[in-house]
């Protein structure tokens, strides 16, 4: 079906739904790259205009990717809440826009429409929106998610300490643990990213994690980054998993460049799950997105990155996952060229997987090659921190010695609670105070001559 608007003397004219989208999305390098972006300002003008007056029940009649050849596209198509989706049914794009913005979009509202809403929706919806608009309504899209920590409730701003190490020496990463702590931060989950894939490597940094945990009864949860496939074998041979992390895609081709299926996460979730580590409720996934990634893998099926970015967020949420963050600034400027485009992506990755019901984080991050800095991080940070996003990354000094790229610190961290009045998790601060390490207020103490959390009994679990 074609779609044509017209701007000033000329007529623009959009094949199908692909193409108006793709021309719809603000000025990208990486739909430059794959060659489906606007030509000019008109033309992206035009497809704006064509795109608000689209009926939302077009999304469920064309597919951008076929149904035949894509589990991700049947995932959403046979997963629609029908029933959810009425209260919207008879509205535009643009409609859905105006409404959204609108005093009847309260928080309980919007959380009964995310089932009802598939990501076509919430990225054509993004598409017409200024960088306020996706931040108010990300603000009241509250999604809440629970392990041995809460996460997402308002007012609230957790953080993954990410203690990564170029060679995934225990002490080295001990080390950065007990200063993520020190500094507060650690509710969100204590994440590493490994530089080794063998599995007895990956089960010795499980069990350094649940030791630290287990010893100074934190309330946290821990996560080796590694395959889902790693995960598994770890699991069944005893390790103390408590979350079961994977990157994903929006295209069944571009998860399969991952070396992944639904039928994998399946089983990854179904065997999590039964280790019982957490109550029946508790949410006990970790997924990482990024747009581009499609595209890098030549599997976009000539849709734009930002589009096939949310369709990413319908695999993440038939798990019912405890944390998913998009890294917004990481697969380089290929992708997002420069500041101003990083901070696009990350308030329409924010808005977009909160609208669909799912607790966003955001890597807020860049590589040394983008044309970006750290002020350009600063300015999306506080963004996102005042939209209401779940958790942000906590790398010491912001500079990620293993994979070798520059995100937010623990003192960031510090800062945007401080700058917006935002906690930690319940759990975690009420932890902090118990440990000397904070006062009532969450603010940190001055650090004692002999802290309560040991740098050799954090070593010492490395090593059992």
């Amino acid at each position: 079906m074609g779609h044509q608007a017209t701007v000033g003397d000329n007529t623009y004219r959009f094949a199908d739904l692909r193409e108006l989208l793709a021309c719809a999305s603000p000025e990208r390098s990486g739909d430059q790259l794959a060659g489906i972006a606007a030509q000019s300002a008109q033309q992206r003008v035009a497809a704006r205009e064509a795109l608000a007056d689209l009926p939302l029940k077009v999304f469920l009649q064309e597919a951008l990717v076929p149904y035949e050849a894509d589990e991700v596209t049947r995932l959403i198509v046979d997963g629609h809440d029908a029933a959810a989706f009425a209260p919207v049914s008879h509205l535009t794009v643009g409609g859905l826009r105006d409404w959204l913005l609108s005093d009847a979009a309260t928080p309980g509202v919007l959380a009964a429409l995310a089932p009802g809403l598939t990501p076509e929706m919430a990225a054509a919806v993004s598409k017409l929106m200024r960088n306020q608009d996706l931040m108010l309504v990300a603000a009241r899209c509250r999604v809440v998610t629970r392990l041995r920590s809460t996460i997402g409730l308002p007012g609230h701003l957790a953080v993954r300490l990410q203690p990564n190490h170029p060679t995934d020496d225990a002490a080295g990463i001990a080390a950065s643990i007990l200063d993520g702590l020190m500094y507060g931060a650690g509710d969100a989950v204590i994440g590493v990213n490994p530089v080794a894939d063998s599995v007895p490597a990956l089960v010795r940094l499980l069990h350094l994690l649940d030791t630290v945990i287990d010893r100074h009864a934190i309330p946290t949860q821990s996560c080796v980054l590694t395959h889902v496939t790693n995960t598994l074998q770890a699991m069944e041979q005893g390790a103390p998993v408590d979350l079961v992390f994977q990157s994903i895609a929006g295209t069944e081709a571009a998860n399969r460049s991952f070396g992944i299926g639904l039928g994998l996460l399946d089983e990854a979730h179904a065997a999590v799950r039964a280790l019982a580590r957490g109550g029946p409720d508790a949410n006990l996934m970790y997924f990482e997105t990024g747009q581009g990634s499609a595209l890098s893998a030549n599997a976009h099926h000539g849709v734009d990155q930002q589009t096939l970015e949310a369709r990413a967020y319908a695999v993440a949420r038939r798990y019912q996952p405890l944390l998913v963050n998009t890294v917004v600034g990481f697969i380089g400027p290929e992708y997002l060229y420069d500041g101003k485009q990083i901070l696009r992506a990350g308030l329409e990755d924010h808005f977009c997987g909160k609208l669909l019901g799912l607790p966003m984080g955001c890597d807020i991050c860049y590589t040394n090659h983008a044309q970006a800095d750290s002020d350009d991080m600063d300015n999306l940070l506080v963004l996102l921190a005042a939209s209401g996003l779940n958790f942000i990354m906590g790398v010491p000094g912001a500079d990620d010695v293993m994979l070798n790229y520059q995100s937010t610190s623990f003192h960031d961290a510090l800062f945007v609670r401080k700058l917006l009045g935002l906690k930690r998790a319940p759990e975690f601060e009420a932890w902090l105070q118990r440990m000397g390490i904070t006062d009532a207020q969450g603010a940190l103490l001055p650090a004692p001559m002999r802290p309560a959390l040991a740098f050799e009994q954090l070593l010492e679990g490395g090593r059992s």
